[in-house]
Formats: C-alpha cells, sequence, structure tokens
C-alpha cells in the first residue's frame, strides 16, 4: 500500500456563508480543478501549522484559530492522500493569488467547474448542514 500524504486544508467561510474555492496552477496535476486551499503537511508540523503556512504561501493570507473538523481519505492516481479538513472564519490580510492560481467565494449551489475530487465529500456535508441538495456528478464536469 502507498502512503499516505498528509494536507491540511482550510475552508474558508465569510460571515455570509460564501465559501473560497481556488484554481490548481497550471503545471499542477488537476491544473484548473477548483479545490479548497492548503498543502502538505511538512515533518513535525501540527495540522493547523501548516495550514498557516501554506495559506501565507499560497493566498497571501494569516488565519485565526483552525481546528480539524473532518477527514477524509482519497487515492488519487498521484498520490494516496489524508485530508485533514478545518473550517476558517477568522482571517488577515489581502488576498494574493502567489501561483497564479484563480479564486472565487461560491454561495450554494456552488458553480464552478470541475471541482477536484476529494472536496466532493465536503461539499455534501456543508450542502446537507444547510438543509441542501447536493448532486456531487455536476461538479465533476468541465
Amino acid at each position: 500500500m502507498r502512503p499516505y500524504t498528509e494536507v491540511a486544508v482550510g475552508i474558508l467561510i465569510r460571515g455570509d456563508g460564501a465559501l473560497l474555492l481556488t484554481s490548481r496552477p497550471e503545471g499542477k496535476v488537476y491544473a484548473g480543478y477548483w479545490e479548497f486551499p492548503g498543502g502538505k503537511l511538512e515533518a513535525g508540523e501540527s495540522v493547523e501549522q501548516a495550514l498557516r503556512r501554506e495559506l501565507q504561501e499560497e493566498i497571501g493570507i494569516t488565519i485565526g484559530p483552525a481546528q480539524v473538523w473532518k477527514v477524509t481519505e482519497h487515492d488519487y492516481p498521484h498520490a494516496l492522500v489524508r485530508l485533514h479538513w478545518c473550517r476558517v472564519t477568522e482571517w488577515s490580510g489581502a488576498f494574493e493569488m502567489r501561483e497564479a492560481q484563480q479564486m472565487c467565494w461560491q454561495h450554494w449551489p456552488v458553480t464552478v467547474r470541475p471541482v477536484l475530487p476529494g472536496a466532493l465529500p465536503v461539499l455534501e456535508w456543508l450542502a446537507q448542514e444547510r438543509g441542501l441538495a447536493f448532486d456531487p456528478e455536476i461538479l465533476r464536469n468541465k
């Protein structure tokens, strides 16, 4: 069995309930797919430390407290990942897309396409919390 790549992921939720999604930059696997921002844990880092570092490096913000909400696993062709999902409602700084990615605040229903497969369960849970129907198939296609 392949080893897991541990990933810290931030679900940034604005006061009006909108979620921040960013596109995967050119040159990366799944380039152009939409995802929640975050990245790999480095040796010795906690999930919160990794998320804090990744969001500063990738999108230029400093986050407030971040607790792990859920943990999922996804088997991509290129990597077996364990995703540590953290809800983030406090941050400071101006958003800067430092990897030439795009960003988009999304209300329900989420309209960006395609969404990275590993993010679909989280979008479904968030929709269920809001009492909304969710069809993951429509987010898989371009």
